[in-house]
């Protein structure tokens, strides 16, 4: 039976990768920072390896990042178990999707749209676009509820 990533691991992994790509680094290039083969970076982003801590804080200074970097928005710790299983599993399919080419891309040019307001009028246009393909409303209503301060619905 397959070994299944712990969902803190993979999180780290992903970060690793969104900050890797966002430098412009191959795993490749990363891997010979580190001393590794671009097959173990790849282990490292989707999870399937642990990093440990002192690798965690060599690969932070290459990323040019602090170690914390890797685990904001992680899912909670078992102490934590109380929270929504509904809100890990979104906050899982965001940290997947901005860990993807696209995800990246976009993100890269959201951030230099200066204006609030057309920023606003984009999320607009891409929920409504979304509920048109059968997407339901609770994006939109998530959205609604960050904008005004207040915590998300559940």
């Amino acid at each position: 039976m397959a070994k299944v990533p712990n969902p803190i691991d993979k999180h780290v992994g992903s970060r690793v990768r969104l900050r890797r790509v966002l430098l412009g680094l191959s795993q490749e290039k990363l891997g010979d920072a580190l001393g590794l083969t671009f097959q173990q970076v790849q282990k490292y982003e989707k999870g399937a390896n642990r990093i440990g801590a002192s690798r965690l804080q060599e690969i932070s200074k290459i990323l040019d990042v602090p170690p914390s970097y890797f685990f904001e928005g992680a899912p909670a710790g078992s102490a934590e178990a109380h929270v929504d299983a509904g809100e890990v599993v979104s906050s899982a399919l965001v940290t997947d999707f901005i860990a993807t080419a696209e995800g990246i891309q976009l993100n890269k040019a959201f951030v230099r749209i200066k204006s609030q307001q057309v920023r606003k009028r984009i999320i607009d246009l891409v929920v409504s676009l979304a509920s048109e393909t059968g997407a339901d409303e609770t994006d939109r209503d998530a959205r609604d509820e960050s904008e005004s301060g207040n915590p998300p619905k559940s």
